[in-house]
């Protein structure tokens, strides 16, 4: 024990001769003096105090191991943390320009903030875009385009079978959780949902008492944790689900099989964020963790899937009952559409999630590197459901970054009946993309769960920028809409869109994500197009593949 004070003593002693100390060593002599200074001048007792506390850290710093940079630089080396820690704020508040952000630039989160809020969004002087670099894309507009009085725009979702059909807005709340979200946040989203007259996505964490008291339009998301409808094992229940169904706030059903930020991973909530009402909506027990696992329990191939739709459909009373997911295997895709042939229960709509969609936390590699981007994910789900001649019966949602009427627009041209946003609805009350939603420590209290950050977001207000965002966003939809002449957003196509390709020529959509034929895929003779090989391989009975000859 002596050796190793020694051993302390000496390693100090030494530190304090060296250059890299120098700032260490100052504060050790000034504490000195100001503690015997102190018994003269009885004021220097205070900074004697905080520089004993300086004092004290530093020597902390040279005997740990953990941290080699405040070992070699006592006491600065913490300023290396400090800068670590604030750089995102540095960043964003003086030196990003209006494009350099990511995922959301200043000029796209700007625009929400003054859509939400009411407030001049035009730009002076001109656009901000490089218009001969490749990837830049436009809208093709008419010599005679269209004037609009009423913006509210709608589609009808419901097949054939469903009893219970949706008149849904263009553009709706994407999945978010209670739990991930706070409370605040939940009431506001659904009460701007109700001015608005759009709909709500639950996400999987269930019908919590927030989403309710809003009283807006709900869509019931079930993923594999069946939160809201599960039995104490986790199973799926179907006398719970058909109780959550009932309501008439649910207007439709969504099966989540996976979620573009973070496709086929499970998910956890810890035990010390689940909350009695974060139980109470989930229907899980306090004090465990709350695991959504990757896959679901109730079915392990495209039949069962079919059947789990058809099931959950005739429980709710013949309300709307799709699917959400992100493409990841487009055979296993065309599975579950050979699957609806063979059962005939096809559902109602499917919303194709991009990788590029958003997470309160998600691995760095599938947030990165896994799943479909949307773009790529809705024009295959559009053109396999021609292919198959079921897209008359199936609606498609979109989602992934879809903030601006453009967004929405070239979405629509892609195949989209309607899209959905979640990180644009919560730019709209209040979120600064401070990334700490995985931390509780949102700043501005709309991810988190602790009640007194979250006390910050007022809803009454907040839930009035929710739907004023929504009104604008939409009229600006049906302004891009008019200006290509045409007499509804939804009618849009490929070719009202044209792209700079890298050689410095314009392509048109129609071109990169052609419409192919109705029924091509049914028929022996009805072409390739990329398609032909998985379908071929697709089983409706199985997600393995069929062996080639």
């Amino acid at each position: 024990m002596c050796n190793l004070d020694l051993q302390v003593g000496f390693t100090l002693l030494k530190s304090l001769t060296t250059q890299r100390y120098s700032v260490f060593t100052a504060v050790i002599v000034l504490t000195v003096i100001c503690l015997i200074g102190s018994f003269w001048v009885s004021w220097l007792i205070v900074p004697f105090v905080i520089l004993a506390v300086l004092s004290a850290l530093g020597i902390h710093d040279v005997r740990q191991n953990h941290h080699a940079v405040t070992k070699n630089y006592p006491l600065i080396g913490h300023i290396r943390f400090l800068f670590e820690k604030i750089r995102p704020e540095i960043r964003q508040y003086l030196i990003e320009g209006d494009k350099d952000e990511q995922p959301f630039n200043r000029e796209q989160r700007s625009l929400v903030y003054q859509r939400a809020k009411g407030a001049e969004d035009k730009r002076p002087f001109g656009t901000q875009e490089q218009v001969y670099e490749a990837g830049y894309t436009w809208l093709t507009h008419s010599v005679i385009p269209v004037h609009f009085d009423n913006f509210d725009f709608r589609v009808t979702i419901g097949g054939p079978d469903c009893k219970q059909p949706y008149d849904a807005s263009l553009y709706n709340i994407s999945a978010m959780s209670f739990g991930a979200l706070s409370a605040n946040a939940i009431s506001a989203l659904n009460r701007g949902a109700k001015i608005g007259n759009f709909a709500h996505d639950t996400g999987e964490g269930g019908v919590s008492r927030y989403h309710r008291e809003g009283g807006g339009d709900l869509i019931y998301e079930v993923g594999s944790g069946y939160f809201g409808c599960r039995n104490e094992d986790g199973s799926f229940s179907p006398d719970k689900f058909a109780v959550q169904a009932a309501s008439d706030q649910v207007k439709m059903i969504e099966v989540k099989l996976s979620q573009g930020a973070k496709p086929g991973h499970g998910g956890m909530l810890p035990a010390a964020k689940i909350t009695p009402e974060v139980a109470e909506a989930r229907g899980v027990p306090m004090g465990e963790d709350c695991v959504s696992p990757p896959a679901h329990s109730i079915f392990s191939n495209p039949i069962e899937f079919c059947e789990f739709l058809g099931q959950l459909r005739t429980l709710s009373g013949g309300k709307p009952v799709g699917f959400k997911l992100c493409i990841g295997h487009r055979r296993e895709f065309m599975c579950m559409v050979k699957a609806m042939i063979k059962t005939g229960i096809v559902p109602d709509f499917i919303v194709v999630d991009g990788t590029e969609g958003g997470t309160g936390a998600a691995p760095l590699e599938f947030a990165n590197h896994v799943g479909m981007p949307m773009v790529e994910g809705l024009s295959f789900v559009h053109n396999t459901l021609r292919g198959a001649g079921l897209r008359d019966q199936v609606r498609i949602g979109a989602a992934g970054k879809l903030v601006s009427a453009f967004d929405i627009a070239h979405a629509m041209s892609l195949g989209a009946d309607w899209c959905n946003s979640a990180r644009g609805y919560m730019f709209s009350i209040g979120c600064i993309q401070a990334q700490a939603c995985h931390t509780n420590h949102c700043p501005v209290g709309v991810a988190t769960q602790d009640p007194q950050r979250q006390k910050a977001l007022n809803v009454g207000d907040k839930s009035q920028r929710v739907a004023r965002f929504h009104a604008n966003t939409v009229k600006a939809l049906g302004e891009m809409a008019g200006a290509a002449g045409l007499h509804d957003p939804r009618d849009f196509l490929p070719y009202h869109f044209m792209t700079r390709k890298s050689d410095g020529q314009m392509t048109e959509g129609q071109e990169a994500n052609p419409y192919l034929p109705t029924g091509f895929l049914l028929d022996a003779d009805g072409g390739d197009y990329g398609y032909r090989s998985r379908w071929d391989r697709a089983d409706a009975h199985s997600f393995a593949a069929i062996p080639l000859d």
